[in-house]
């Protein structure tokens, strides 16, 4: 009988079976199934997120959806929400550089949300208008006539031409006849109303636009030089540059004030959290950029920054 149980032992099935029985018991014991007083994680779909869906949904031109396209959307929401808890539990999050910029901009969205819970008063609003009322100031502009003088026409004598030109407009109103005979035809306008300076000086060159808005308005003066050749110009008027009263761009202020305290709030949200960390950066910045580590050598870290 012994002879017979051992020969039983030596049998390599019920060796094989021995090993999957222990491997079983050790699991049970290490990985023991949820008892009754255990409850699964609770993932719930609520009447909102059922709203969320259907706006979705319908933001992309669709019908409103059928009750089986709802339920196909609750399912892709579970599932996706599963594979959510279970990716973080694994850690797959960690050191995704993808994970890690969608995150910081979703605090980005909390600092605005933030900022945006209320609006400036009439008093506060004003305040802050006449601290930054630069950033409204309306540009300095131009109304003006110029006669051209072209140097494909006249070669070197274009300037001497301008300036003889001159001296005979003296004293002449802006619709003197004879200033036409005296110029040449020019490919664009002859007149410009209300101009700004940038205006100017994307058609005739910043050189031009500094001599112009220097001008005596309601007399010919120049020669002035331009990419196109030499003109004499004659200005109707300037406008100086100006802040409008706030009434008149209250609604642009008001968005710039918002701005503006959505960035003091970023930055002082940013500043309360750097000071609860230890960074650390290399001593030498332009030393490890010279030294450009080798592919998948990371460069070494050294000191930390003073807070």
């Amino acid at each position: 009988m012994s002879v017979a149980i051992g020969r039983w032992l030596r049998e390599p099935l019920l060796q094989f079976l021995g090993i999957g029985l222990l491997l079983f018991l050790a699991y049970r014991v290490l990985s023991p199934k949820a008892g009754p007083s255990e409850q699964p994680a609770r993932i719930e779909i609520t009447a909102d997120d059922l709203r969320q869906m259907q706006i979705g949904w319908l933001s992309q031109g669709r019908p409103a959806p059928t009750p089986d396209e709802m339920r196909l959307l609750v399912e892709s929401r579970i599932r996706e929400e599963i594979l959510y808890r279970e990716a973080l539990a694994l850690g797959l999050d960690q050191g995704d550089t993808i994970v890690k910029r969608r995150l910081a901009q979703k605090m980005e969205f909390l600092f605005e949300d933030v900022a945006a819970l209320r609006e400036p008063s009439a008093e506060e609003l004003q305040a802050w208008y006449e601290k930054n009322r630069e950033r409204f100031t309306q540009p300095a502009r131009a109304t003006f006539a110029h006669l051209y003088f072209s140097p494909d026409r006249r070669g070197g004598h274009a300037h001497d031409d301008a300036a003889g030109a001159l001296g005979k407009a003296a004293g002449k109103p802006l619709d003197w006849a004879g200033g036409a005979a005296l110029a040449d035809p020019f490919m664009f306008q002859d007149y410009y109303g209300d101009c700004s300076f940038d205006d100017v000086a994307k058609t005739f060159g910043p050189g031009f636009a500094r001599a112009l808005f220097q001008a005596t308005p309601g007399a010919w003066s120049g020669p002035i030089e331009s990419g196109y050749g030499w003109h004499l110009v004659w200005v109707d008027s300037i406008t100086p540059a100006r802040a409008p009263a706030l009434e008149v761009v209250e609604a642009e202020v008001e968005l710039a004030w918002t701005e503006d305290q959505r960035s003091q709030i970023r930055e002082k949200a940013y500043a309360a959290m750097k000071a609860r960390y230890e960074v650390v950066v290399p001593s030498d910045l332009s030393a490890v950029a010279a030294a450009s580590p080798a592919r998948g050598v990371a460069p070494q870290f050294e000191g930390v920054v003073p807070e």
